[in-house]
């Protein structure tokens, strides 16, 4: 997309700012970029049981934070480690119940201006290529200056 800035962290410089700001949900979820895209980023969280819900899937608020982080992760990917880009919108359709294994993120930025970042997150269970959600997930980045 021509709105999408070139890439300025990578996925060894991202993992270590996530860990750096954010040592609760990476410590704690075990998630990390496994990939850069040209138009965004590739993550993944382990599975553990601490994650299911009742009935035996993986509960909504994890993959939540998962999609959140891969929109976190494909917008700092491009403008730099600015800790203060912020979620404003977060949609999200579950689509099926993921299997209890690790889940991965693909987010692709839709759109990305000096203020605001438009993303789309498809989540799978690993191995699978079925989304088992979709998230629009919409950022804030603070003026520069």
């Amino acid at each position: 997309m021509s709105n999408i800035q070139t890439l300025k962290m990578d996925v060894d410089s991202l993992n270590a700012f996530l860990q750096r700001e954010f040592p609760q949900w990476t410590e704690e979820h075990g998630s990390r970029v496994i990939a850069t895209t040209g138009d965004g980023v590739v993550v993944e969280l382990p599975y553990s049981d601490s994650q299911l819900r009742p009935g035996g899937t993986l509960s909504g608020p994890t993959m939540m934070g998962l999609a959140d982080t891969a929109m976190y992760a494909a917008v700092l990917s491009r403008i730099g480690p600015v800790a203060l880009a912020v979620t404003t919108n977060l949609n999200i359709n579950f689509m099926r119940k993921p299997e209890p294994r690790p889940l991965v993120a693909t987010c692709r930025l839709l759109k990305l201006g000096s203020r605001l970042a438009i993303g789309d997150v498809a989540l799978t269970s690993q191995g699978d290529t079925d989304m088992v959600a979709h998230a629009q997930v919409t950022y804030s980045i603070p003026p520069q200056r």
